[in-house]
């Protein structure tokens, strides 16, 4: 098939590498892929190390200019695949003027929640073909907030490489990144936004434990701020963005996730599991697909300092619990959130929208 993914966001977080990941994957099946997207965006940058090419066209913001680009490039495809506001709005309006020659895939990666007014039902209706969430509820909230048919949503969440990430040796892998070999860590991967929760993770860390913060974004100077005021620059380490972060993973104790808003399935959750650590997490969006309280995780009420902090301490203190959960996390994840299985699907769903069109 010959599949354009579009994506109109500047930022960088999993939504831009699930689409990078999904779209090497197809490519390597044998699919023609082409990513439309701004080339300010640092998905833009990022694409050729991941074997794509990208097509710079002006859609990070609404205007003519990236509306008519959008008709100039949907030529001769099988199917266009959106992902963010901007680009999906812009790619059904070319799509109708153009007298809708090709299907459109949407994917919703996160779980705000989607406008119910006219127009917003026209782009899910009408102007869709097929829609794709990254978790089940966030397809259940588009089914029972906004009256969308179930029959044409999929859920399918990230895809992670099982065999990549994996538990591995934590003391070598602190000695490759120049972490403290004895002191206990607990780590999180993540962008720096406000609703990933680090503020919160700052507050309820526990004395004897150092805090590794994988990523970068727009909270760094406000938590840099946060940490000089607790006085607790002595075990924080901000890490920044990572190339790869199987390393960090195998070197941590704990995972913590404590996001309170806009998640599907994490994609850094998963990794997370499936390097076999114990996780701290919330209960936001599809998370719960993942992290089942006391099963393969321990789940904590968003924005609470207080449990937060029980819940690590819990784990570092209960090493048994800890094991059993890393291992139960590791299986979990393996049986449900594979690479291939997220692929597999993902064509099925592409085939069956060009299908239909025809």
């Amino acid at each position: 098939m010959r599949i354009v993914h579009t994506e109109s966001s500047l930022g960088w977080g999993g939504q831009e590498i699930r689409i990078l990941s999904e779209s090497q994957g197809l490519a390597r099946r044998g699919h023609e892929i082409r990513l439309l997207c701004p080339p300010e965006a640092r998905i833009f940058a990022e694409a050729p190390s991941w074997g794509l090419q990208p097509e710079a066209v002006p859609i990070a913001r609404k205007s003519w200019n990236g509306f008519v680009s959008l008709k100039k490039k949907f030529q001769g495809c099988d199917v266009i695949s959106t992902h963010s506001s901007t680009d999906s709005w812009l790619s059904a309006l070319a799509l109708r003027s153009l007298g809708r020659p090709y299907p459109m895939v949407r994917t919703r990666h996160i779980s705000a929640p989607v406008p119910r007014n006219t127009l917003s039902t026209w782009l899910y209706t009408k102007a869709t073909t097929r829609i794709v969430t990254a978790g089940e509820a966030l397809k259940q909230d588009l089914v029972e907030r906004n009256g969308f048919p179930a029959a044409r949503i999929d859920s399918v969440p990230t895809g992670i490489d099982t065999q990549r990430f994996r538990p591995g040796d934590k003391m070598a892998a602190r000695r490759t990144l120049g972490l403290p070999a004895e002191k206990t860590l607990i780590g999180i991967v993540a962008t720096l936004r406000s609703w990933k929760g680090h503020r919160f993770l700052l507050e309820a860390l526990p004395g004897e434990a150092g805090l590794v913060i994988v990523g970068d974004g727009p909270q760094r100077p406000m938590l840099e701020a946060q940490v000089a005021k607790l006085g607790i620059q002595y075990k924080v380490l901000f890490a920044g963005n990572q190339k790869d972060v199987v390393p960090w993973l195998q070197a941590f104790d704990v995972f913590a996730l404590p996001s309170y808003a806009n998640e599907g399935v994490p994609q850094a959750l998963i990794q997370a599991m499936l390097a076999g650590l114990p996780c701290v997490t919330t209960n936001i969006g599809s998370m719960a697909e993942l992290a089942i309280d006391r099963k393969t995780a321990l789940v904590v009420a968003p924005q609470s300092v207080a449990a937060l902090a029980a819940a690590l301490k819990k784990l570092l203190e209960e090493k048994k619990l800890s094991q059993a959960l890393g291992a139960a996390a590791r299986q979990h994840c393996v049986e449900r959130f594979g690479y291939e299985t997220m692929l597999d699907r993902m064509e099925k769903i592409y085939r069956e929208a060009a299908d239909a069109h025809r």
